[in-house]
């Protein structure tokens, strides 16, 4: 009877570990790659605003043992319009399409910071989680070349947060720029969607 007693509790005692070591491995993973989609306005403040921006991004994250945590690379494909004025120099919203031009903006080699801390705000239903990057630009183009308003090398900086809620984890991006490239795009936050999320790596 003991026999049978001490075989029973290593056998429970096996499958606690086994549970307790398949959850400790699902937390040490996490999407490694993100790709979805921009579609915002600029403020009418910025020169010939406002603008629509429309277009897709997507971000790489891997482990970066030297530096002690994990490295993302950024992109984004834009293309923007903007918009005719009336006599009166109103914003005539039925002359869309005015000086249409497309950007590539990129931000490598960044650290991931694993919170929301200093993220753009969003009204009800709240965001719950979330990670951020934050660097200078390592390129903003204006239809391929260096775009007039940005310095070179790059100088305008950007922060990219990817957040969520209760139902999907990774739903939002924002776009937050400063420096130069606030004098085109804004200081805004530029929203966008998650469409992916998806080649899960090993991060801790």
């Amino acid at each position: 009877m003991k026999r049978k007693t001490l075989t029973s509790a290593i056998g429970v005692l096996s499958l606690l570990s086994l549970g307790a070591g398949t959850v400790a491995l699902a937390d040490e993973f996490r999407p490694g790659h993100f790709s979805g989609l921009i579609n915002d306005y600029s403020p009418a403040t910025v020169k010939s605003g406002p603008w629509e921006m429309h277009g897709q991004w997507s971000m790489d994250i891997r482990r970066e043992w030297r530096r002690s945590g994990e490295i993302a690379d950024f992109s984004a494909d834009m293309t923007m319009s903007g918009y005719g004025k009336t006599a009166d120099g109103a914003i005539d919203a039925t002359l869309f399409g005015q000086n249409p031009h497309t950007h590539h903006i990129k931000l490598t080699n960044v650290t991931v910071t694993w919170d929301m801390t200093g993220c753009p705000a969003y009204l009800p239903p709240l965001i719950t989680t979330g990670f951020q990057i934050n660097g200078t630009v390592s390129l903003v183009t204006g239809n391929g070349s260096n775009a007039p308003f940005e310095t070179t090398p790059p100088t305008s900086t950007l922060q990219v947060c990817i957040t969520g809620g209760s139902e999907v984890t990774n739903s939002n991006v924002t776009l937050t720029f400063g420096g130069p490239a606030t004098t085109h795009f804004g200081p805004q936050a530029i929203h966008g969607v998650v469409r992916k999320a998806s080649d899960p790596i090993r991060f801790r």
